[in-house]
């Protein structure tokens, strides 16, 4: 929102600027100031990728956030002042280029302010909410509770506090009560929680995409992985630590991969999609009585279902959502066995790409029966689902594509889906894509 809020003041701020300066809008659209257009917009890309200043948490101070804006904004000025030096451009007008971010820095602290100040009054008014459980009693718990109650614009409803002195009880207690409340975040005092519990407490937290944050003096107690992911969080005075937060929690990750998606998938449906599908259809008509297409529920974000589409390589038959494909399948048509093993079969995915339902890296869906077979017989299994299912990902680059005849195939796979998960970059993804390619080209032995 606040990217998208951000490029348009820009471009109205540029707008208006050159109409104030010269009273017309003729010559904005010849090639000095378009580029000059180009460049401003390219540099305040840059700086978002580098800076990134929509990381903003429900605490995070206003002042803080528009200090932030005003640096970016300078240094925005900057690196366009340069360009103009380094090109010799003079011919621009430096009145129009002032006006440009005098108007964008004006519109931009207001645009803050007011999306800031309505979000707070919507939360304070019991949307937007968060519920959040809390265990301890001790002075952290406390000022946390009471500096929760005095800034509802933060929108967190304390929907229960756990006394931790009788931890029986809780650790009874506490899981079902999350499930059944829908409870979005945890918050433990480490003074209060014995170590062995939090581990399983951490891990119902990935499970069941819970957030788990620790009040208290982390930095001695955690292990130097989760410290390297983690950051502290303040409220007030009470330092948090979430121990379950994922690079895709982030909107800004999320806005590069979805926009990534978009485009990847719009290439290979114009390029390729558009002249392959009657080829294929008319050779899977031709070997086979049935659909061009085959549509099966598979488990994604969130563990909600969604119609997953692919062409049909079997002839039809009421196991395909049973059974998995094993090597000379006699269900597998002849052209199915070429479409598996290039996986031409996944390319209507890209479909469900556009829809929103998957990525193009994510780790793969599996049909729900073989999802209620594994997630309860490996550890973490659900943490897959707190990330867009996808038409490869790590686990597939690394070879792990087709049947999963064995646990120790499919606990490989989850282990690499959650390694992805915990450690995404866009690049891994580029990298992901490059690998998929190159084992499709190098080996196809469990692709059947």
């Amino acid at each position: 929102m606040f990217s998208i809020g951000d490029f348009l003041i820009l471009n109205a701020s540029f707008v208006l600027a050159y109409l104030l300066k010269f009273n017309t809008l003729e010559g904005l659209g010849i090639p000095p100031y378009v580029w000059l257009w180009l460049t401003t917009n390219g540099f305040l890309l840059l700086l978002t990728l580098v800076f990134k200043p929509y990381n903003i948490d429900r605490t995070t101070r206003l002042s803080k956030v528009l200090k932030r804006q005003y640096a970016i904004v300078v240094i925005h000025l900057l690196l366009i002042t340069a360009f103009w030096v380094f090109n010799k451009a003079y011919y621009y007008s430096r009145v129009q280029l002032l006006l440009t971010f005098g108007l964008f820095l004006v519109l931009v602290s207001v645009w803050r302010l007011v999306f800031v100040y309505t979000l707070g009054i919507l939360r304070a008014k019991g949307y937007n909410l968060r519920k959040v459980v809390i265990i301890g009693n001790d002075r952290s718990s406390k000022r946390l509770i009471s500096h929760f109650r005095a800034h509802p614009e933060y929108g967190y409803h304390i929907d229960q506090a756990f006394d931790s002195t009788d931890s029986s009880c809780v650790e009874e207690n506490l899981e079902s009560y999350i499930l059944q409340n829908e409870i979005d975040e945890l918050y433990c005092c480490l003074s209060s929680v014995a170590s062995d519990y939090l581990k399983r407490l951490v891990d119902f937290g990935h499970e069941h995409r819970v957030k788990v944050k620790l009040i208290g003096n982390f930095q001695s107690l955690l292990p130097d992985s989760l410290l390297e992911t983690s950051r502290p969080e303040w409220y007030g005075l009470t330092p948090v630590i979430n121990v379950t937060s994922i690079p895709l929690d982030n909107w800004w990750n999320r806005f590069i991969k979805r926009l990534f998606d978009i485009i990847f998938s719009l290439l290979v449906i114009f390029f390729i999609f558009t002249w392959l599908v009657p080829i294929i259809a008319i050779a899977i008509k031709l070997t086979s009585r049935g659909p061009v297409f085959f549509r099966q529920k598979r488990t994604g974000l969130n563990s909600e279902d969604f119609l997953c589409w692919k062409f049909r390589t079997m002839h039809v038959n009421d196991d395909s959502d049973t059974k998995q494909a094993t090597k000379r399948d006699p269900r597998v048509t002849p052209i199915g066995t070429f479409l598996r093993k290039t996986s031409l079969d996944e390319i209507p995915q890209f479909f469900n790409v556009l829809a929103g339902n998957m990525s193009v890296v994510g780790p793969r869906p599996h049909p729900l029966k073989l999802n209620e077979q594994y997630s309860s017989q490996i550890h973490k299994f659900n943490h897959r689902h707190s990330v867009k299912p996808g038409i490869t990902g790590l686990a597939q680059a690394k070879g792990y594509r087709g049947e999963t005849a064995t646990f120790d195939k499919m606990n490989n796979r989850v282990r690499l889906d959650r390694l992805y998960v915990e450690r995404w970059l866009f690049v891994l993804d580029i990298k992901i894509i490059f690998l998929t390619v190159w084992s499709l080209v190098r080996d196809q032995e469990n692709a059947y």
